[in-house]
């Protein structure tokens, strides 16, 4: 079957495009699409190695950042801005699920915090900081990576993470409702399991974790990066325009299930 780049559209002509952890996993995949459908892509990674190999393969622009850093991410979308002109999709996508946060009665406070701070005030910090562009502009689209963890529970908890995933869906709802009339659009991207070296990482460590969870997808794999990143870019056109402040489900039919297919 061919891939996502075989009939990319061209959706991003003009636009510049900021994806943060683009150095692998969704964000790459998120990186290669947008480019490929005619965005300048500025890749943002806190791995200097991936980061710019990223921004070569795309032919954007790589800026180191730290997300948790409120300079950091302000200084990005000041490169952005000053080297394109313009920031019209921000893919706030950088995030970790270290095998510290586990269940809430072995999860420390320290790795409670060290996921907060990186998958849910990175994307507030991410927010804040491109949301003034955007409203000079006229336009935007912010799609703020949560997951499907955000609408349902998991006896297998990663407690943090699942907050913090959830806390995003809320806030990008929240920030959609508030800047809609002003032709700024926020989305919770929010995919089921999929195939990065984080998850192959995680289940590598849990065998038995991931056999679990893999018979509960419905379709009975996880999803590629290409197949999140094609709703990366739908979001990021002017084809979602009437899409705004929506938890954006690319599960598998995973949140649909109450009996998976044998």
């Amino acid at each position: 079957m061919a891939g996502p780049a075989a009939t990319v559209c061209r959706r991003l002509v003009g636009r510049t495009a900021v994806v943060t952890g683009a150095g692998s996993g969704i964000g790459l995949a998120g990186a290669r699409r947008l480019a490929a459908e005619g965005a300048q892509v500025v890749c943002a990674d806190i791995d200097p190695e991936r980061g710019r190999a990223a921004a070569e393969e795309t032919g954007g622009l790589y800026v180191a950042a730290d997300v948790t850093d409120p300079g950091q991410v302000e200084a990005l979308f000041e490169t952005a801005y000053g080297t394109y002109g313009s920031v019209d999709v921000a893919f706030n996508n950088a995030g970790i699920s270290p095998p510290d946060d586990d269940s809430i009665l072995t999860t420390g406070l320290d790795a409670w915090r060290r996921v907060q701070e990186t998958n849910l005030t990175s994307v507030y910090l991410c927010c804040r900081h491109v949301l003034p562009y955007m409203r000079r502009q006229g336009r935007g689209s912010i799609i703020n990576t949560a997951s499907f963890v955000a609408v349902l529970g998991a006896a297998t908890s990663q407690i943090s993470y699942t907050a913090s995933k959830g806390g995003v869906l809320a806030m990008s709802r929240e920030l959609g409702v508030q800047f809609a009339r002003e032709g700024i659009r926020v989305n919770a991207l929010c995919p089921g399991p999929v195939d990065t070296p984080l998850l192959r990482e995680l289940f590598a460590k849990d065998p038995e974790r991931a056999r679990r969870r893999l018979v509960h997808v419905p379709m009975g794999r996880f999803a590629r990066p290409e197949e999140i990143a094609a709703a990366v870019a739908f979001l990021a056109s002017d084809d979602s325009s009437f899409v705004n402040a929506a938890e954006f489900l690319v599960d598998g039919g995973i949140s649909g299930a109450y009996v998976t297919p044998l």
